[in-house]
């Protein structure tokens, strides 16, 4: 351990936080999450038996970051996010695949369960994660429960010990109908996906509705889930990513510098075209705030004006997003295209006084393609090409990534549809 390494590890807070240890180069070459940073960065330069694979990386750090959370909950989405990022080598090289899991919920299912799995699938179920290490989740969600009730396996319509403890909605005894059940499972999942404070306020106005209407037992049963999930904040928090700091987050700075920006930007949204010969076209919007993913504000779009025209279909879509004022205007926007798509969205959103940037990469959607920029300025459009290994070329390439597989996914989807017809 270098002497500047050591005097920063004497910095490290007592908090939750995600941290990154770095070679000599600067690269990011693990990522991982702790409840008190102080004591689990440090055990890796304590003079105690380690893994070999373990000991070869303490032996390429030289340098390590983190970033403080408000909880350990927050820390295990927030690693989620930047692995996704960086892809570190030496997550892989040290990741034990059981390890990787994801929360899968089938609302197709009549009466939906909630289950653990190791690979999504393609079957129209929800996945949220993914999770490395799944402990962290599982006690989170046994929380949950008590305010949300659910099975944890196919419905078989028979009583068991979840029923009698009100850890299952007991649909077998009649305490509440599929209907209900599913209602109270998808505030379960914006909960589990970040959407923490607006659902709150949406159960309290729920409760105040239900109360004026004489319907006392759902205003009780909203009254209770309030409660049980004002109670919760103060155990464990699940992706709420306002209370970030995002200061912390290189890449957003170098995102406000480079832009000229007054502050981080918060919100920002990808947007990529997807089509077959003109066939099935559609776009997507995905949504990063404070620089992970917000799958509850994802929006994808069926191309109406224009069917093999990716220009004019990024156009619609951008008019189609922007009207909609109960959506929150991003602070940036960053199109999958070059000069031509960036000249042409610009009269749609300099109204709005929202900087837009284009990452051109000339159909090559690998995660080292180059990550070559289209800029608006002053003096018109300019070129900048980022190292890949940069922060803000590493964030860019998620957002662009991930808006070109949401995109890919609702336009399988149509295809699948349309050939059964």
């Amino acid at each position: 351990m270098n002497e500047a390494l050591k005097q920063k590890l004497n910095k490290l807070p007592s908090s939750p936080g995600v941290y990154f240890h770095k070679n000599d180069t600067g690269e990011i070459i693990y990522v991982g999450k702790a409840a008190v940073l102080k004591n689990r960065v440090r055990q890796y330069f304590q003079k105690s038996k380690k893994d070999p694979k373990t000991e070869a990386l303490v032996a390429e750090i030289n340098d390590t970051d983190w970033i403080v959370v408000d909880t350990e909950m927050d820390a295990l989405f927030l690693e989620a996010e930047m692995i996704k990022r960086y892809m570190p080598k030496w997550n892989i090289l040290l990741r034990d695949d059981k390890a990787v899991s994801y929360v899968r919920i089938n609302m197709n299912d009549e009466v939906p369960y909630i289950s653990f799995t190791r690979t999504p699938q393609d079957d129209k179920a929800t996945y949220i994660g993914p999770f490395y290490g799944k402990s962290a989740v599982e006690r989170a969600l046994r929380i949950l429960r008590k305010v949300f009730p659910y099975y944890t396996k196919p419905y078989t319509g028979k009583k068991s010990l979840d029923t009698d403890l009100g850890l299952s909605p007991g649909i077998e005894i009649g305490n509440t109908t599929p209907k209900d059940y599913k209602r109270n499972l998808k505030k379960l999942i914006r909960y589990l996906e970040g959407d923490r404070q607006k659902l709150l306020k949406d159960i309290e106005k729920a409760m105040h509705e239900e109360s004026q209407k004489g319907n006392y037992e759902l205003a009780a049963e909203a009254r209770d889930q309030l409660r049980g999930l004002q109670e919760l904040r103060k155990r464990i928090v699940f992706s709420d990513k306002e209370f970030l700091d995002i200061s912390s987050d290189q890449a957003l700075h170098q995102l406000q510098e480079m832009l000229h920006l007054q502050n981080p930007p918060r919100r920002i949204e990808g947007y990529d075209i997807s089509h077959q010969s003109g066939e099935n076209t559609v776009g997507s919007m995905v949504v990063f705030i404070n620089g992970a993913s917000a799958r509850n504000e994802y929006r994808k779009f069926k191309i109406r004006s224009s069917k093999n025209d990716d220009l004019r279909s990024m156009c619609e879509m951008l008019e189609r997003r922007l009207k909609h004022p109960e959506w929150d205007l991003p602070d940036l926007i960053i199109l999958d295209g070059g000069i031509t798509q960036v000249n042409a969205v610009l009269p749609l959103v300099n109204p709005y006084g929202i900087p837009v940037l284009g990452r051109d990469k000339s159909g090559d959607h690998t995660r080292n393609a180059g990550v070559n920029l289209v800029i608006p300025d002053k003096q018109g459009l300019r070129h900048l090409e980022l190292p890949n290994g940069s922060h803000i070329a590493r964030l860019i390439a998620r957002i662009d990534e991930e808006a070109h597989r949401f995109a890919i996914t609702y336009h399988s989807l149509l295809k699948r549809k349309n050939m059964l017809k």
